[in-house]
């Protein structure tokens, strides 16, 4: 059995973190699906721009809408939808086999909106409502600005990928705002089971403390974040609260493991995906660990329930002089940042391209 089947056999849903207009035209993302039992999607600005940067796919459609008079971020958005609304389509046989618990692909709201709830809710409805498909999730960061537009688009019935979390504290405030949605709904005599994953970026611990542990230390920390945050998810679950909102028809909020590709290039290519393996969670990773993963991954025991030793590690990573409360707060500033930065990256290739393809540079 391939390691792909076999996370799938474990009760894990293997996500796509990449998309191209060149992967759905050729047939690969397909036979992702197909062969390597790839069940969803998710896609971010600097993926976007990566695919504008190195196809020349998109040239008749950025030139066909640029002359009904689109430009920057609408043309953008047009785009997206476009690629999505194929991937979604290809991946609506596992929504509807799995009545909705998998089978989804992820667009991001504009970063410039993190600090007004309103417009995010906005967009947020805009967007899924011009895609029109019912396995698209909105990603929204899980910022103390992002959590009421948590909370409302769950409300609104929206699907959310909450983005941008770090630790179990920041996990657990989406989880609430996420839960206040719902029992929102419920008082409301709305359907409860709206989907949601709450997204947790591995890999960028371990480069933010490799100078700072011992050798024995290096590569531990991500891993034993998430773990303590499996726990925490775990003790969520099991909560009266929780029990009751599932009770009236809501659905968990799967953990989805992001930033899987391993950045030390000393360590195992496979190292977060066989360590992060648990039922009823998600990983979604970049093409090069999906291949290798494929090749030569290897699938154990699932994580423990309890965190196993993520404690310990992250103890000894604070005896080692690391403020990881801190750094959890640093990852997630510095990566909404980021994703401020990536997308005026993105938006300033559009209108060049468009530019390009006016003839006009």
């Amino acid at each position: 059995m391939r390691p792909t089947r076999a996370l799938a056999e474990l009760g894990q849903s293997l996500w796509f973190d990449n998309i191209t207009r060149d992967l759905l035209d050729d047939g690969t993302l397909r036979r992702y699906v197909e062969e390597w039992s790839v069940t969803g999607l998710t896609s971010n600005p600097t993926i976007f721009d990566q695919a504008f940067k190195n196809s020349r796919a998109y040239d008749a459609a950025i030139a066909r809408r640029a002359r009904a008079g689109e430009r920057g971020e609408r043309l953008f958005f047009s785009l997206a939808i476009e690629d999505l609304s194929r991937a979604a389509d290809l991946f609506r046989p596992v929504h509807e086999r799995t009545a909705g618990v998998d089978g989804y692909v992820s667009l991001e709201v504009s970063p410039l909106l993190a600090y007004d709830t309103r417009a995010t809710i906005d967009a947020a409805r805009a967007l899924h409502a011009q895609a029109g498909r019912p396995n698209l999730m909105i990603k929204i960061p899980g910022t103390p600005e992002g959590l009421p537009a948590i909370e409302e688009a769950t409300f609104a019935g929206i699907p959310v990928n909450v983005t941008l979390l770090f630790s179990a504290e920041q996990y657990v405030a989406a989880a609430e705002a996420y839960l206040r949605g719902i029992e929102r709904r419920v008082a409301a005599g709305l359907r409860p089971d709206v989907a949601s994953v709450a997204s947790v970026f591995v890999s960028r611990w371990d480069v933010a403390v490799a100078g700072a542990v011992s050798a024995d230390l290096r590569n531990r920390l991500g891993i034993a974040v998430c773990r303590r945050t499996y726990a925490a998810a775990c003790s969520i679950f099991a909560s009266p609260r929780w029990e009751r909102a599932m009770n009236a028809g809501a659905r968990a909020q799967r953990l989805l493991w992001a930033s899987t590709g391993t950045k030390d290039p000393s360590a195992p290519d496979t190292l977060y995906v066989e360590a992060l393996a648990a039922p009823m969670t998600v990983d979604t990773m970049p093409e090069a660990t999906l291949k290798a993963f494929f090749d030569h991954g290897r699938v154990g025991a699932p994580m423990p329930r309890d965190g196993g030793d993520a404690e310990a590690t992250i103890a000894r990573v604070r005896a080692a002089g690391v403020d990881v409360d801190a750094l959890a707060t640093k990852l997630q500033q510095d990566g909404a940042k980021a994703f401020v930065k990536s997308w005026h990256d993105l938006i300033a290739r559009v209108e060049a391209k468009t530019a390009e393809l006016a003839g006009l540079a």
